[in-house]
């Protein structure tokens, strides 16, 4: 294989919420959202399309993020107290974020705790040339800008006023860059002059302090306490000591317009996390299911303008982001075209579906469309940045199944994550969560009025909903999901409502087997009636497995009108379009080592495989005595491995045949269908394989009528084959090749002149995966072609695999397919098919991180997914013509070195720059008196 096919291994980008968020941050000129994580993670969001992330040495958690006003320079203070400055720079043509410099504010002299200088609230000048900062011992400190350099010279007699306790807040006047308002957790209020260094005002409030914020005109701001209350104060020249409010409110008071998180009643509210908008008589309590982390509003930033106008309210939550559109009456959500939570409900499996057809794609989006019909991306208020990555012209979906029965559709075609549409299969089944509706629409009557708001929902109906399995045929519209507890519904994509009942079908898989007691849960129980349907995704047959074991593979073919699936109790094969099943069977029947089932073998038959397992260890024998040796490599590196037992790593493991008694024995891992040769090497047909735990492999020689005598005749199926492993590893995929040793073609792909037909002229073969080794056999005859032991080389066990396509970066014409493998190590291999040789092996998923390799999905195109945490997919590419990643550019006009520029907040000074001698030297005894603390004493004494 060409090395032309293949990219060094690489991460490209990240879908989804971010883990535990952190911190909030915008930037109102460049239009930008940035979100800090607990993992020290940075992310930056502009229009669709503009991501990056930066990720701090140190994983430390982002506790605050500042924009530097329009430079796209960020600010971010970690927990362990130090602060970071980064840069969006421009590298080949498009947009990075990279970090420049960082500060550790240090120690006081005479200071006992550490925790005094522990930075609590970080204030950024409108200029960007100033950085105050708080600290929990009651100080402030000035930072220069960009260079992170400390101004002030601290006094050994410094006093840090503990009685005021930590420092809550810093706002910068509205009107006066020179005066800063800072806040004391035990409810003083200062506004300080940094001309002057003097105090102006002082507000003594009473209770404890939790924000402040100004109104626009500077004329007077708002207190937020921690009794829930809020207080409005007058800042007036003519009284400097200001002892009572405006307006003391625990709400709700009237007011323009006024935003706050929390404030709840907290004997009657205390587990809500709200946020409220008060306007007039208008009063709406947003009730979110996670906690709210900060929220911003977008809005008017032009200071000659007489009120803000905010035009939306950005809310970030502990699982999800939610923008609220003000403008709009009834303040509406507005659809996010990323940051989705894909957790909303916890995610159970996946598949995704490449080259997906025009047809269905617009089918897709108009049942979405209908389902949210406020769903406009266009009117998504964060649109900074330039996206400049080309609209991908193959769209990709990305299906996710969850815990409370529900499979999301996901446009995965770029770097953008938006969901499309959403199937629930919750109201095909009687819940225990129906009779609750009353209660809760009952119980959001009250008052306040509480108004719930976002899609996170943790919590299911019945755990039974969860999807297991999915599998899609893109041509046909067809879809089937698979739960928990053995129910494989049947669905068809339909433009129009539909009032229908279900077919419900029963497919006992142990056949009454005597001595059996299922003791799991019950089967979910089918509505009885016609369903209302939406357009969209519509059921037409329910298969409920018998017992209601977890189905563990499911697979359709929709021009055979057939769909097979298997649970741990077995496997069976249904006929949709004629409601019956076809065949079932119980692994336990076979007699695994021995041969196919004994209920269908003839002596004959029998026969032929006792004197072909013969010939097999006769050759087998001659193969020992050429290498003089007893056992074969496998066996010689395991013995050796014995011999030497305390010193056998992690990564290494003994291949030890399994017992055929295992309890797990019957689990049926992979299903396959394929058009291809098994009674005989000349004439073909429809086949079915099933490969499981035990490391059995059952092909199925299957009778499929015409499409014209689909209703008169039924399916049959017959065992051809059986095929058993060695070591008795499960099946983790099967997959016929044809005599070129490709993929054959999906259903519809060559009666639509969508692929070329596959090679039926040259013997055809099977490549089957178990979770130790590749191994090729020839059809009809099952005969062994190649094999390679992956355990035995590596020491570890395949997780995932997918037959990939491969293309050529200088040819579009030129491809290959490959075999792409994920072992229990995180790591990922890739193999040439139908040779089996290594090509590239890379590093994907730490190998502690289970769940990471559990999710893991590959496409047909060398890309891939895998949940990095409960809400967020990582996608990587190991193909060098296919990748998928963030093309974007934030393009600013911005200093080149604010430090040599930095405005004073003497303004008749900085307004002239320092040319003459006279001028450098007063622009120096500016800078020595603008050094300094800022202390309760010195502000005391001031004002006296």
């Amino acid at each position: 294989m060409c090395d032309f096919l293949f990219s060094s291994f690489t991460q490209t980008v990240e879908h989804g919420f971010p883990n535990q968020p952190s911190a909030l941050a915008y930037d109102p000129k460049l239009q930008l959202m940035a979100i800090g994580t607990k993992s020290g993670a940075i992310k930056i969001y502009g229009a669709p399309g503009v991501e990056m992330t930066g990720l701090h040495k140190d994983t430390a958690a982002v506790t605050q993020i500042h924009f530097l006003y329009g430079q796209v320079r960020i600010l971010s203070l970690l927990d362990d107290n130090t602060i970071h400055l980064w840069e969006i720079v421009q590298r080949e043509n498009r947009s990075h974020l990279v970090e420049v410099h960082s500060f550790n504010l240090p120690g006081r002299p005479g200071i006992e705790s550490t925790s005094a200088t522990r930075v609590t609230v970080m204030l950024l000048k409108l200029s960007c040339d100033l950085l105050a900062l708080g600290t929990e011992g009651g100080g402030v400190h000035f930072l220069e800008l960009p260079t992170l350099t400390l101004l002030n010279n601290i006094p050994e007699e410094y006093k840090c006023g503990k009685s005021l306790g930590p420092v809550e807040s810093l706002q910068q006047h509205p009107q006066d860059s020179d005066k800063i308002l800072i806040g004391y957790s035990r409810g003083l209020v200062v506004l300080w002059d940094l001309n002057s260094r003097h105090v102006d005002n002082l507000f003594l409030g009473k209770q404890q302090l939790e924000s402040l914020v100004w109104e626009r005109s500077g004329n007077s701001f708002v207190s937020s306490h921690s009794d829930g209350g809020y207080m409005v104060w007058a800042v007036s020249s003519s009284n400097p000591c200001t002892h009572d409010p405006i307006s003391s409110t625990i709400p709700y008071g009237e007011a323009p317009l006024v935003l706050f998180s929390g404030g709840m009643p907290r004997a009657s509210y205390g587990d809500r996390h709200c946020l409220t908008i008060l306007q007039d008589s208008s009063h709406v309590t947003l009730d979110f299911t996670s906690r709210v982390i900060d929220f911003f509003t977008i809005h008017c930033t032009d200071k000659d303008k007489e009120f803000d106008d905010p035009s939306a309210l950005v809310v970030l939550l502990e699982e999800e982001l939610v923008v609220i559109d003000l403008q709009m009456a009834g303040w509406p959500t507005v659809p996010a075209p990323y940051l989705a939570p894909l957790h909303s409900s916890a995610i159970t499996c996946s598949c995704h579906i490449s080259n997906v057809p025009p047809k269905l794609w617009e089918r897709v989006i108009s049942a979405g469309q209908q389902q949210c019909p406020l769903q406009n991306y266009e009117n998504w208020p964060l649109c900074g940045g330039k996206n400049l990555a080309a609209d991908p012209k193959p769209k990709e979906l990305l299906l996710t199944g969850h815990e409370d029965g529900t499979v999301r559709f996901w446009d995965a075609s770029g770097v953008s994550l938006k969901p499309l549409y959403k199937l629930s299969t919750a109201n095909i089944f009687q819940t225990d969560g129906d009779h609750n509706d009353s209660l809760t629409q009952a119980g959001e009557e009250e008052w306040p009025p509480f108004r719930k708001v976002g899609c996170f929902d943790p919590y299911s109906d019945d755990p039974r909903l969860a999807i297991q399995k999915i599998s899609v045929c893109k041509y046909s519209g067809k879809l089937v999901v698979a739960g928990t507890a053995g129910q494989v519904i049947v669905l068809v994509l339909s433009d129009e409502k539909s009032d229908h009942m279900i077919d419900v079908a029963t497919v006992d898989l142990l056949q009454d087997r005597e001595g059996f007691t299922w003791k799991g849960h019950d089967r979910l129980p089918p509505k009885s009636g016609s369903v209302v349907f939406a357009p969209g995704f519509q059921p037409v047959v329910l298969v409920q497995c018998m017992p209601p074991a977890a189905v563990t593979a499911v697979t359709l073919h929709a021009e055979w009108n057939l769909i097979a699936f298997g649970t741990s109790h077995g496997f069976g094969l249904f006929d949709y379009h004629r409601r019956s099943p076809v065949c079932t069977l119980h692994p336990n029947d076979s007699l695994a080592m021995e041969g196919p089932l004994s209920r269908v073998k003839s002596l004959k038959k029998s026969l032929r495989q006792s004197f072909r397992r013969i010939r097999k260890s006769r050759v087998s024998g001659k193969k020992r005595v050429v290498v003089n040796s007893p056992t074969s490599k496998v066996q010689e590196a395991n013995a050796q491995l014995a011999e030497h037992d305390a010193e056998v790593t992690p990564v290494q493991r003994r291949i030890e045949p399994r017992s055929a008694d295992d309890s797990l024995s019957g689990v049926v891992r992979c299903l396959c269908f394929a058009d291809t040769f098994l009674r005989d090497g000349t004439h073909h047909g429809p086949t079915m394989w099933a490969g499981t735990n035990s490391g059995s492999v059952y092909a199925y020689a299957l009778d499929v009528p015409s499409q014209e005598k689909f209703s008169e005749q039924s399916v049959e199926a017959l065992l051809g084959k059986e095929i058993q492993l060695m070591h008795r590893a499960p099946v983790v995929s099967i997959a016929v090749l044809d005599g070129r040793g490709n993929p054959l073609p999906e259903p519809y792909e060559v009666s639509r002149d969508l692929a070329k037909a596959p090679d039926m002229q040259g013997s055809h073969s099977v490549l089957i995966v178990s979770e130790e080794q590749f191994k090729v056999f020839m059809l009809p005859k099952v005969s062994a072609k190649t094999k390679f032991k992956l355990t035995a080389h590596e020491g570890c066990r395949v997780r995932k695999v997918a037959l990939s396509n491969f293309t050529s970066v200088s040819s579009e014409e030129y491809s290959e397919n490959a075999l792409v493998c994920l072992t229990n190590l995180g790591d990922i291999h890739v193999f040439s098919v139908p040779a089996l040789r290594p090509q590239v092996r890379y590093d994907c998923i730490r190998k502690e991180d289970i769940s990471g390799i559990a999710s893991c999905v590959f496409t047909k195109t060398g890309q891939g997914f895998y949940l990095i945490s409960p809400s967020e997919y990582e996608r990587f590419s190991l193909s060098a013509r296919v990748i998928t990643e963030p093309l974007c550019r934030v393009d600013v006009e911005r200093p080149h070195d604010l430090s040599a520029h930095r405005q004073l907040p003497f303004k008749s000074e900085c307004e002239i720059p320092p040319t003459s001698k006279l001028q450098q030297i007063r622009y120096l005894i500016f800078n020595i008196l603008y050094q300094g603390d800022f202390t309760v004493g010195g502000a005391t004494q001031a004002i006296s």
